[in-house]
């Protein structure tokens, strides 16, 4: 289970980490807090969270207009495997981002929905990798 901290849940959402407070204070999204008192966010818990607000907002995903060697930064939303292919979804702010990998990449990189990962663009290929904390 990857937990997160608000400063890194709001680098992932494009937002304040005011927002973000205020996000899980009207318990839109959840916390644990730890002995310390400081708050964690689930990664799957956040996955889930930024996927239906993309779509309640009816975000734009589309990356038309963007320049080629983009990287995102984002949390990973859903993988489907099917035989020695994956598909990897990846929520980055307002973006979702689609990459078509081997399983055997998936299995690597220990790539579920909650994890952090960067997607790199370059012209028609989308690279997974496994974002350092």
């Amino acid at each position: 289970m990857t937990s997160l901290t608000p400063g890194q849940v709001a680098a992932i959402a494009g937002v304040s980490v005011d927002t973000v407070r205020r996000w899980t204070d009207r318990g839109e999204l959840g916390t644990h807090r730890l002995a310390n008192g400081h708050r964690t966010i689930d990664g799957a818990d956040l996955a889930r969270f930024l996927v239906a607000r993309a779509a309640a907002e009816g975000a734009d995903t589309s990356t038309h207009g963007l320049s080629a060697r983009n990287r995102f930064r984002g949390i990973v939303t859903r993988v489907r495997r099917d035989g020695v292919a994956a598909t990897v979804e990846i929520q980055s702010g307002p973006h979702r981002v689609v990459s078509l990998i081997t399983a055997e990449a998936v299995d690597d990189l220990g790539l579920a929905p909650g994890v952090l990962a960067d997607a790199a663009v370059k012209s028609t290929d989308v690279l997974v990798e496994r974002a350092r904390p």
